[in-house]
């Protein structure tokens, strides 16, 4: 790379331009990354942290509104819970609601109806203060909710139900669904509410064998399989990753933003190839003259492009830092933002090498320059 450092140095400014447009774009692949992490974080972290491998929706339902249409019943459970390869198999609710502090506190959240004894229920290991579901009104909520001024022994009242349901645990973390708080309740009350029953008043019987879906596990090293289970149960079976598309608005929002990085990986490597083409133009006589020296056309390419992964790779490094140092400001904000490394490293990792395919579309011409030609166009 004898010539790339000696171009390097001598058009820095060139060089730290371009570099500055990639650095730049850089910044803008890590504050999407965290804007994407923070949405899916804020849509379907709930949902992420339950030991579920799939859930069994109604089969008339479809996947994008299950969570708020599916209806299952008790008989579809059995039905599962006798399938092979199945651990585990309980009737899991989920139910937005509005609701209202003791303090005038509006307060929305996603009612998780679990039955207080399944593998569904929050353990004490997922705990972070208080106790447990047991009593029929008490609630475990998302440590998010705290962010309310509400705590343990704090008192909810659901609105036109007057349903009033006390919190007596905190989870650790986030859990959210549809970006409203989640609430674990027992099944029994959770079917009340769904029923749209007000407090005091009787729910008719079939209710409380109902449910939003079926929730499975499989067993260790074994699969679901999924089509026997929903031919026999009369279900709609969806892994747990497929049923984040249930989530309201997790989908447009995720495809939203993975379509804006897509472009900003194009536009990238666009510009790189459209800088790296320009410079070899500009330089067309150095090549030649480096050709007849006996240089070959190898060596020049690797020159060139190792010179365009120096750019790369340190003007990503740049942009990434800046993204990191701006991104933890707005960590702590009331904007759903989370960096995560894995996210950030692919994104980083994708805008070099695409970047250096711009690059190497772009040096391609230095394969055409004839030697004898450039040197006498210079006489």
């Amino acid at each position: 790379m004898f010539l790339a450092w000696r171009e390097l140095s001598f058009a820095r400014s060139r060089f730290g331009l371009m570099g500055g447009v990639v650095a730049l774009v850089a910044v803008l692949v890590v504050l999407l990354s965290g804007l994407s992490s923070g949405l899916v974080n804020d849509g379907v972290s709930g949902l992420k942290k339950l030991p579920v491998t799939a859930f069994a929706f109604d089969e008339s339902t479809s996947v994008d509104s299950a969570f708020s249409r599916s209806t299952v019943d008790r008989d579809q459970l059995d039905q599962w819970s006798e399938r092979d390869g199945v651990a585990e198999a309980a009737l899991f609710g989920n139910q937005l609601v509005n609701a209202e502090g003791e303090g005038g506190e509006a307060v929305d959240l996603a009612l998780f109806g679990v039955e207080p004894e399944s593998f569904l229920a929050p353990t004490d290991a997922s705990l972070l203060e208080g106790d447990l579901l047991g009593a029929p009104d008490g609630i475990v909520v998302s440590e998010t909710v705290t962010e309310l001024g509400l705590g343990v022994g704090d008192v909810v009242t659901l609105d036109r139900l007057e349903t009033e349901l006390t919190i007596v645990g905190i989870l650790d973390g986030q859990h959210t669904f549809g970006h409203v708080d989640v609430a674990y309740v027992p099944l029994t009350t959770w079917q009340e509410i769904h029923a749209g029953a007000p407090a005091g008043t009787e729910v008719r019987p079939e209710a409380y064998d109902e449910a939003t879906a079926v929730a499975l596990l499989a067993a260790d090293g074994a699969e679901l399989d999924a089509a026997a289970g929903d031919d026999a149960a009369g279900t709609m079976t969806v892994s747990l990753d497929d049923s984040f598309d249930g989530s309201p608005g997790y989908a447009a929002e995720t495809l939203t933003l993975d379509l804006i990085q897509v472009f900003l990986f194009a536009i990238s490597a666009l510009v790189v190839g459209a800088f790296f083409t320009v410079w070899t133009i500009q330089r067309k006589h150095e090549i030649a003259v480096a050709r007849a020296m006996g240089a070959s056309t190898g060596y020049l390419i690797r020159d060139a492009l190792g010179q365009a992964a120096v750019v790369l790779v340190v003007s990503t490094f740049v942009g990434v830092a800046g993204g990191v140092a701006f991104g933890a400001l707005l960590s702590s904000t009331p904007m759903p933002f989370a960096l995560e490394a894995g996210p950030l490293a692919v994104a980083s990792t994708l805008l070099v090498v695409l970047g250096l395919v711009g690059a190497a579309v772009s040096v391609g011409r230095i394969a055409r320059v004839d030697p004898l030609t450039a040197l006498g166009g210079q006489r």
